[in-house]
């Protein structure tokens, strides 16, 4: 690297060669050698815990704490959909923000342990605390406001975590450590169902307990993780910086804004249905209440047995063949299809057999989407303030999908069971995001 500094080598005035280079992010390269073993197992322990313990609470845990509140008097029984809506979508924007904050803060810290261990951690730990204030919250509020940093303290763990995967996977491995990672979130979905089941009438420990574990976990993989340091401190960023933290030209990127949109719609499909599921089989499909987690637990179950060896075929295949579009738009439009289908269910076992389609279709998804999302990140050295905006495909659905959704569901039907319209938006915005994979040019 030449040691010539100042404007004229064209370097802003008073900055180093060195800091130089650090701003304009040339001293990482992608790495082209195989990841550790000792990483990849403890990146994938680490998935696991880690969605056990906010998955749990995200799927199940907040139906429960609203039933709760409505059966203390704290929330009209006829408002309950409405309120888990508020809940959910408050909390989705608080991850939405710490994503992308937190992922560009851990390109830039300079710390002597590395760029992204101290926020992994961290952020565990904030999380933990925040499912105590949800788990004892006596009102909407607190639950709200516990919701909101237990997404503040999760996704400022999960934008460096998955910031590893461009740091130590090189290209031709990602397609087998995305689909082992999607698996053990998923496995994760379903260990936390299974908990909050287990633990229903037990709040504390059914927020709580799964969380501190994670947080062990956590610590023993920012102990194995061979995190990068910066050779020097970055500059200091201006208001601009900051603002552009949340941005990446799809002009200049366009690949990474179609990945970006296809994320967004399938998302907002999931979302659109996940963040209801609790109401949709209790006054849709008419499921006793006493039932519904038993029955949400054993479809998640369903949903897993088929999506782990369909996400482990994909990813496999995906490297071996070397494309990625085809399993991404295929199982994105098979997912649209599965979402509209929700409207004809009127019986639990049909709704098994809905949820063993969709555990393939999201199976194949997961099992490659996350290697054409790193295979088209803009530069390898800002990957975690890069997918941090990435993961605002994964968040803003969050917000969004429950506050349309909590709008949509009571159009001409005053306990909010318009699930036939609402489904149907999801299932169109879903092959959407089918539709953009297509014209992707960086990769096959």
């Amino acid at each position: 690297m030449s040691s010539v500094s100042g404007s004229a080598a064209g370097v802003p005035s008073g900055m180093t060669a060195a800091s130089a280079a650090v701003h304009e992010h040339h001293w990482l390269q992608e790495p082209t050698e195989p990841a550790k073993g000792a990483y990849i197992l403890w990146l994938i322990l680490a998935q696991l815990f880690f969605f056990i313990a906010l998955l749990g609470p995200a799927i199940v845990g907040i139906g429960i704490k609203i039933t709760s509140l409505v059966a203390s008097g704290a929330i009209p029984e006829n408002a309950a959909t409405g309120a888990g809506a508020v809940l959910g979508g408050v909390g989705a924007l608080f991850a939405t923000i710490a994503n992308v904050v937190f992922g560009r803060l851990s390109d830039r810290t300079s710390s002597k342990w590395g760029r992204r261990r101290i926020w992994i951690v961290l952020g565990t730990v904030i999380m933990t605390v925040a499912f105590l204030i949800m788990a004892l919250a006596p009102n909407l509020f607190l639950a709200t406001a516990g919701w909101a940093l237990a997404q503040l303290g999760a996704n400022m763990a999960l934008a460096p975590f998955i910031a590893t995967i461009a740091d130590q996977v090189p290209q031709f491995q990602r397609g087998k450590v995305t689909a082992a990672l999607g698996i053990a979130q998923n496995v994760g979905v379903l260990g936390g169902t299974y908990v909050a089941q287990w633990f229903m009438n037990d709040l504390v420990i059914m927020f709580v307990a799964p969380s501190v574990l994670a947080v062990i976990v956590m610590v023993i993989f920012a102990v194995v993780l061979p995190d990068r340091v910066l050779p020097v401190k970055p500059p200091r960023a201006t208001m601009r910086e900051w603002w552009e933290t949340f941005w990446v030209s799809p002009v200049k990127y366009p690949d990474y804004a179609l990945a970006w949109w296809s994320r967004f719609m399938i998302m907002f499909a999931s979302f659109g249905f996940t963040t209801f599921r609790y109401f949709y089989l209790l006054n849709h499909v008419g499921v006793d209440e006493a039932d519904v987690v038993p029955v949400i637990s054993l479809s998640v179950l369903i949903y897993t047995i088929l999506l782990v060896p369909t996400s482990i075929f994909a990813g496999w295949l995906s490297d071996r063949i070397g494309k990625r579009k085809v399993f991404v738009w295929s199982s994105t439009a098979l997912f649209a299809v599965g979402t509209v289908a929700l409207i004809f269910i009127k019986d639990v076992p049909s709704f098994y057999v809905l949820e063993a389609l969709m555990g393939i279709a999201y199976g194949i998804y997961i099992g490659v989407d996350l290697a054409l999302v790193v295979d088209v990140l803009p530069n390898p050295d800002d990957s975690g303030k890069d997918l941090g905006v990435f993961n605002m495909a994964n968040a803003l659905p969050q917000t969004i999908a429950p506050a349309l959704g909590g709008v949509m569901v009571y159009v001409g039907s005053a306990n909010g069971s318009n699930y036939a319209l609402w489904f149907s938006i999801c299932g169109v915005l879903a092959l959407v995001g089918a539709l953009v994979i297509f014209p992707i040019k960086k990769v096959r």
